[in-house]
């Protein structure tokens, strides 16, 4: 029922600064590196009509994250748990999606950590990986782990925003070709479509902010104003961020230049402003790496906690840091021995398309059950209405991107 306790939840919390950080934990978890790998990558294949994919992306996010966010507070369950009430056994199903997902993303995260410094300072990836993860696990096992990640991300949001509004000054930006191709593109790629999509809303991004805002206190319909204040506020974070990194890219391609496959985002910013402009590519990614190791990690975790008690809630949290540990541990070392996170980002990105309208099915199918929602909650038709139509249209584009590979 949308009014039992959910197992963690801290009654004195402050909901609306909780929900300011979840909007950052989501924003920056949907701009990670995954995104500046992908986005550099079809801007160079695609240019201006690159844009259309970016705006689908936004109007995407908006209607995923306000059902999702929604659906999770007034429920007062993880989605896993919600998944489970819909369908005995559906939320195991979920969870494997959603943390196998997360983890493949973490592998890209912390090693876009690693190569961050390494661009910084010169030290190898790996060992820059390695430095990044001690430095996450650092903020997840410290006293009030929550409070200090919600700051940390916050900053490292500061930062991107600062870099990318930089590149944007130094470089002659083709806004009227972006604008006009966003809206009338000249060729549609459905898999730039299912690949960015399920790299800035799918997996687990998707969860991330509703299963921290939970975790901080907010649950039933009396906090539903917190949850349109942090999912828009993250929406439009994200979105800015999106847009400014396109622009940028889209600046470098039509000035003429070729990006470097093996590392197109780096190319953009090497393009715009020399040896200065790779510096500052080093530390955006080294914060992209960090704020969504942090996002991934806790979000995948959560996934772990089937709890509906407060006993059941009390192990889980035991654990947890173990959990955490582990989790940023392994995904360091299939790097460090693997490395070269580039093309798993963004195929992880495409399998995250997959995992977005069976997330969402489930938890719309959820929206409508009183008995996970309580017998005074109606969910808004259109939230309802736009939510099915994403269901179609990504499984669509999913299957038109599989077709177009054979």
């Amino acid at each position: 029922m949308a009014d039992k306790k959910t197992p963690g939840v801290n009654p004195n919390s402050n909901i609306r600064s909780v929900a300011i950080g979840a909007a950052f934990l989501m924003a920056m978890a949907a701009v990670g590196p995954g995104f500046l790998t992908q986005t550099a990558t079809f801007t160079g294949q695609l240019g201006a009509n690159f844009g259309f994919a970016i705006l689908i992306c936004i109007l995407v996010d908006i209607i995923v994250q306000l059902n999702i966010w929604r659906i999770i507070i007034v429920a007062g369950k993880r989605a896993q748990v919600i998944a489970n009430d819909v369908f005995p056994g559906l939320g195991y199903l979920l969870s494997f999606l959603v943390a196998v997902g997360g983890f493949f993303f973490n592998i890209g995260n912390i090693g876009g950590a690693g190569l961050g410094l390494n661009v910084l300072f010169g030290i190898s990836p790996e060992n820059g990986a390695i430095i990044a993860a001690v430095i996450a696990i650092s903020i997840f096992i410290v006293r009030n782990a929550m409070r200090v990640m919600d700051r940390t991300v916050q900053l490292l949001a500061v930062i991107k925003i600062g870099i990318l509004l930089y590149i944007l000054w130094v470089t002659k930006v083709p806004f009227q070709a972006a604008a006009t191709h966003a809206f009338v593109p000249t060729k549609v790629d459905f898999y730039s479509i299912v690949t960015i999509v399920g790299g800035t809303v799918g997996g687990y991004i998707s969860f991330a902010g509703g299963h921290r805002l939970l975790e901080g206190g907010a649950q039933g319909v009396k906090d539903i104003k917190y949850v349109n204040e942090g999912a828009l506020t993250g929406i439009g974070i994200a979105s800015v961020i999106r847009i400014m990194l396109f622009l940028a890219g889209l600046a470098v391609v039509m000035a003429g230049f070729k990006l470097d496959p093996a590392n197109p985002a780096a190319s953009i910013f090497q393009h715009a402003a020399g040896n200065f402009g790779y510096k500052f590519f080093g530390l955006l990614l080294f914060a992209s790496g960090m704020s969504s190791t942090l996002g991934s990690t806790f979000t995948s975790t959560s996934f772990l906690d089937y709890a509906v008690s407060d006993q059941a809630g009390a192990v889980f949290k035991r654990y947890r840091g173990s959990f955490i540990i582990g989790f940023i541990a392994i995904s360091t070392a299939i790097f460090y021995f693997v490395g070269n996170p580039a093309q798993v980002l963004v195929l992880v990105g495409a399998l995250n398309g997959f995992v977005l309208p069976i997330s969402m099915a489930i938890l719309l199918v959820a929206s409508h059950r009183q008995s996970i929602m309580g017998g005074q909650y109606r969910h808004p038709r259109w939230l309802s209405w736009t939510g099915w139509i994403v269901v179609v249209f990504m499984a669509y584009a999913g299957v038109r991107t599989v077709m177009g590979l054979f």
